[in-house]
């Protein structure tokens, strides 16, 4: 299935509004003219890395507003590499992205963000297969407030039926009376195993 159509010629590491994306460890130059310090901290790591993509860095000259007018909202899963999986280029969409890929009242922050001063219009929420939420629960919060003294506010958002919990999302994005575009929000789950996105049907 073809999602999204490349809008440029250049794929380069990208950053967004929330998520760093860069290329994976087996990737990172290692040449002696552009090798990778090893020593030190991951920080220190990623810190030397950018200073390599600097030095070959050209200012893009776009504007901040996406291209393609959509925001993803995506679990923050390191096995999804979304703009390599939606043919996404830099510049092309907003990508938010939290644990599990839920709809939060932050997410909807940013979406109303994202819509109301960058123009974006469309929505597209994706969980996966696979995912640590569904491997917790609630109780986690109170094992924090037996640790630390103190519960969180805010809630784990755990779930057993994905395709339920991508229907969850879908009907907060269209119900938050902050978002003008509720029109084209589309849920999909992404399987780790395939790279295959499979569509979740609203009803």
């Amino acid at each position: 299935m073809t999602f999204f159509v490349h809008s440029h010629n250049k794929t380069t590491p990208y950053v967004t509004s929330t998520v760093i994306g860069m290329t994976t460890s087996a990737s990172v130059p290692t040449e002696p003219e552009g090798a990778i310090v090893t020593s030190g901290t991951v920080t220190d790591r990623l810190v030397d890395a950018n200073h390599l993509y600097a030095d070959a860095f050209t200012d893009p000259g776009m504007d901040a507003r996406p291209v393609l007018h959509v925001a993803v909202v995506a679990c923050m899963d390191a096995r999804l590499d979304l703009h390599a999986a939606l043919g996404l280029a830099l510049g092309d969409c907003h990508t938010i992205r939290n644990a599990g890929g839920v709809v939060t009242d932050d997410v909807i922050r940013s979406l109303t963000i994202s819509q109301r001063a960058l123009g974006t219009r469309s929505v597209v929420l994706i969980h996966h297969t696979g995912c640590g939420l569904e491997s917790l629960t609630e109780e986690f919060r109170h094992d924090l407030e037996m640790e630390v003294g103190q519960r969180p506010a805010w809630a784990v958002e755990s779930f057993r039926d994905v395709d339920q919990d991508v229907r969850q999302s879908m009907q907060r994005v269209r119900t938050s009376p902050f978002l003008l575009h509720t029109d084209d929000v589309r849920g999909f789950v992404f399987d780790v195993k395939t790279g295959l996105l499979r569509e979740i049907d609203p009803a």
